[in-house]
């Protein structure tokens, strides 16, 4: 199915969605009981692998390259050769060969509660969400798949400095989508990094307000009735001592909406977000730049990005970007065309 949105016709959910989404997550993990066998990611794994060996190498580094979206890695950008967990990797099914560590457990109702900060996830495959009610925590090399509506790969609940890096977060082969990848659950985390994954076969990929999004290949993205379509999405600014950066991300978004990258005024004026360096195909726009509310947004930076028309001619179904913010501090600079070095304006 595919859903028609434009910058006059998109709604969002109200807060009310957001707690509604938070209570499914049990209901939603319980289900996938049956995904208890490790044999579940063999055949993703065997996907990358077969992917990355079919590339070429990366190309020397110096005049600038074009359809870079045909081989990211060979320009320097993220794909199947570069992030998630690498294929030397021996997980651990939870929770089949273990169901606990240092700070972590999980739970018979069908999700894995991670409770003690600063604990560490690593080597693990866990077919349920990974839900995160503690900070400084780190989660490296961990395949995170389960699907559904209103589930969760790995939610963040009030949390301070978690790292999510080198792992996959997806929906199973033959499942549902997944319906939120990584989501920052009441939207007040805190320096939050998430570096280096795979995140696909999902409604949307990324929720976050804050923090450091670097080096993810987020693709292949999925809709149910009534979803929107995000890569990455913020849904109201951050503050200057904890930004948004968004950096040297692929994300590729088949469907003809909402975005790869999203900045909406949902609960509260959109500010201090730097969208840099990234390669961007698909959606109904690639990017929302953040002034589609009541506030004028500031130190909204987006630059150097590359839009491509692997999927639509303007880059995304409508064109490469809607609602270019012009406040303070706001800039739209670099932005090209990947088939063509052209300057891409707003």
């Amino acid at each position: 199915m595919t859903l028609t949105t434009t910058p006059a016709t998109r709604t969002r959910s109200a807060l009310a969605g957001r707690a509604a989404k938070a209570a499914a997550v049990t209901a939603v993990a319980a289900a996938a009981l049956v995904a208890l066998s490790g044999a579940a990611f063999a055949a993703p794994a065997a996907h990358h692998a077969a992917h990355a060996a079919a590339q070429p190498a990366a190309r020397a580094a110096g005049a600038a390259q074009q359809n870079c979206v045909a081989y990211p890695h060979t320009c320097g950008y993220p794909d199947a050769t570069n992030t998630g967990v690498p294929a030397s990797a021996v997980l651990q099914t939870v929770p089949g060969q273990v169901s606990s560590g240092p700070g972590w457990a999980y739970e018979k109702a069908g999700y894995v509660e991670v409770f003690g900060n600063g604990a560490t996830l690593s080597d693990l495959y866990i077919p349920f969400n990974v839900d995160v009610s503690a900070s400084n925590v780190t989660i490296d090399d961990v395949k995170v798949a389960t699907s559904g509506t209103g589930s969760f790969g790995i939610s963040l609940r009030h949390t301070a400095g978690v790292t999510i890096e080198n792992s996959d977060i997806y929906s199973p082969p033959g499942d549902d989508r997944l319906q939120y990848g990584i989501d920052d659950v009441y939207a007040d985390s805190a320096h939050t990094v998430i570096k280096a994954n795979q995140i696909y076969d999902t409604a949307d990929g990324i929720q976050i307000n804050e923090g450091d999004v670097t080096g993810n290949y987020i693709y292949n993205m999925k809709a149910d009735a009534g979803d929107h379509v995000d890569g990455l999405l913020s849904t109201s600014g951050s503050t200057p001592a904890n930004p948004l950066t968004i950096t040297r991300n692929t994300i590729l978004n088949p469907i003809d909406q909402t975005s790869d990258i999203a900045l909406y005024q949902d609960f509260g004026p959109q500010g201090n977000a730097t969208i840099k360096n990234n390669l961007l195909a698909g959606g109904g726009y690639s990017i929302y730049a953040g002034d589609s509310g009541p506030a004028t947004p500031a130190n909204i930076v987006i630059t150097g990005n590359r839009f491509s028309p692997r999927y639509y001619p303007n880059g995304g179904a409508y064109g490469p970007v809607a609602y270019a913010a012009t406040g303070t501090g706001d800039v739209w600079s670099g932005n090209i065309w990947d088939n063509t070095l052209q300057t891409v304006t707003p």
